[in-house]
């Protein structure tokens, strides 16, 4: 049953649900309008549940902290339409998820499983992956200065260069890269003709691609997984493999779970984010003038990328009793969309909310999420993002576009996918 005075727009809510509207940009309008008029409104979609829409700053903060209240693991942690929930739940004997990662979980378990690895993404233990990180990210600067003056920065730079990096500590062969980087696309980029693995499947939500896929990572890590309990290294693909939670090793489903989390969120949210950095700084190039005259305002920068590109656009939550958010009643078993992507351009928290800033401070970006799952490899991406544009900024004499750039088409992660570029290297 409807409630007019908190529904949003019909063409509001099918905007929030369209993959395109996340490729072209739409989102942000639609995202402004429900910050101003209706910032905690319920979405009625055909063949969706329905969601609370949740667009403000304050109250991402207020549900993301309240880890008992809203849980992840309960309901799909992704827009999910009815149809295909029910099939899921058919399939997994009555779980509203295919795999079962840290993003799924709710505690007790979650604390248990993010404890895992915890120390390995944590500042002590990546400073000391620094000059490797350096030594990879010129290499990465090698290659697009030998494209000759022009190239695709995403394909050249953004796409390869964290997905090494977390390769080789995750402990996945250098020949593996290129098939862990097409199976991260075609499972985040399963409604973008150009990334999806069926592309005459790519408009629609299609369950079996999908399922495919994860197949697809689970099979490479079970035998990565048996070679490191038998072969122990010291890489962190040896820790999933030989952890236990509670005096019991890791079930198939969550150490298999736990490998496709690291080898996808851990580099496609950087690349997305490192491309979106150059993409600014070339419609922005007396701010990249300042940057190259003063690399300690990298970090600055670097923060800014994250809250303009925001690649985790949506999570889903869902209450665990009734309470109130915002002057609004939610129900036990209500579901809210989290608008990562909204609450960055918040106007009552950023100041000329919707520009790039390089030097933007403070900065309450909240990309990374906030509260119990705040995001894991957080200094890590930071950290690769502020190498790569240390060793980058002093050798770029110009730069510009060379196209128009194109992001991708998806409701969950997105971000550009192609970055056309002219440049000259000194």
């Amino acid at each position: 049953m409807s409630t007019p005075d908190i529904d949003i727009p019909a063409d509001i809510a099918a905007t929030i649900v369209d993959p395109h509207a996340y490729a072209d940009d739409r989102i942000h309008k639609a995202y402004a309008w429900l910050r101003a008029n209706n910032p905690l409104g319920v979405a009625r979609v055909e063949g969706v549940d329905p969601f609370w829409v949740v667009t403000r700053h304050a109250d991402i903060l207020e549900v993301s902290r309240q880890n008992a209240l809203f849980h992840n693991g309960d309901r799909a942690t992704t827009l999910t339409s009815q149809a295909a929930d029910a099939k899921i739940r058919q399939m997994t004997g009555g779980s509203p998820h295919l795999v079962r990662s840290l993003v799924q979980m709710d505690a007790p378990d979650h604390p248990k499983y993010r404890a895992l690895t915890q120390s390995w993404f944590m500042p002590p233990n990546i400073r000391g992956l620094e000059d490797r990180i350096r030594t990879i990210a010129r290499a990465s600067v090698d290659r697009m200065a030998a494209t000759g003056g022009q190239c695709d920065f995403v394909k050249e730079v953004a796409l390869h260069y964290p997905l090494h990096v977390v390769m080789e500590i995750l402990g996945v062969p250098e020949k593996d890269e290129g098939r862990m980087l097409m199976l991260t696309q075609e499972l985040f980029g399963a409604a973008d003709p150009d990334l999806a693995r069926d592309e005459a499947s790519a408009p629609a939500e299609d369950l079996g691609t999908i399922q495919s896929v994860i197949a697809d990572f689970y099979q490479y890590f079970a035998a990565i997984s048996a070679d490191r309990r038998a072969n122990p290294r010291g890489d962190l693909a040896s820790v999933i493999a030989n952890s236990q939670i509670d005096g019991k090793p890791l079930s198939e489903l969550e150490a298999m779970s736990y490998y496709v989390i690291v080898a996808t969120a851990g580099h496609d949210t950087t690349s997305s984010t490192t491309a979106g950095a150059m993409w600014a700084l070339c419609e922005h190039p007396e701010q990249l003038e300042k940057l190259k005259a003063d690399p300690s305002k990298i970090p600055a920068m670097i923060e800014e990328a994250i809250r303009w590109t925001t690649p985790v656009k949506t999570f889903m939550r869902s209450a665990t009793e009734d309470t109130e958010l915002a002057g609004r009643q939610i129900k036990k078993g209500d579901w809210l969309m989290l608008c990562y992507a909204s609450g960055n351009r918040d106007e009552a928290v950023f100041e000329d909310a919707q520009s790039f800033h390089a030097d933007r401070s403070p900065n309450k970006q909240l990309a990374f999420g906030y509260g119990a799952h705040l995001c894991l490899g957080q200094h890590l991406a930071k950290m690769e993002m502020r190498i790569l544009f240390e060793e980058l900024l002093p050798r770029l004499k110009s730069v510009e576009l060379a196209g128009t750039p194109k992001q991708s088409m998806a409701v969950f992660v997105n971000g550009p996918k192609t970055v056309p570029i002219k440049f000259e290297m000194a």
